[in-house]
């Protein structure tokens, strides 16, 4: 065998072992799994309240919304958004509450009138 081959062999020997390392280092635990779900699963409902809550809000007082003042959530089934009106907006507080199993707004709460009230 010729040195060129020898170095070929090496070569794709370096490559064979590489994709073993990587391979195997990729492989998650049930924990890691498991909260990466968690995580997947709380920024998708995150991601649904920014959208459907502004929206109602909006169509309720005619103000748009932005950022909420707070969030409340358990991380797991429910999100809690409340916003506080500014200068010149149509209401003082408003807050939304979207249910993960419901799979929209549960709960809607403008100036302490209650407009939306789902049960789970």
């Amino acid at each position: 065998m010729g040195e060129i081959q020898k170095a070929m062999i090496a070569v794709v020997g370096v490559f064979v072992v590489g994709f073993i390392l990587v391979g195997a280092s990729k492989e998650q635990s049930n924990e890691e799994k498991e909260a990466a779900s968690q995580i997947r699963s709380l920024v998708a409902m995150q991601e649904m309240a920014n959208q459907k809550c502004p929206k109602l809000i909006q169509n309720k007082t005619g103000t748009q919304v932005y950022f909420p003042s707070k969030t409340d959530t358990d991380k797991a089934t429910y999100v809690t958004m409340e916003w506080v009106g500014e200068p010149g907006s149509n209401f003082k507080t408003a807050s939304c509450t979207l249910h993960l199993s419901l799979g929209g707004v549960s709960k809607l709460v403008i100036d302490d009138k209650v407009l939306i009230d789902k049960k789970i």
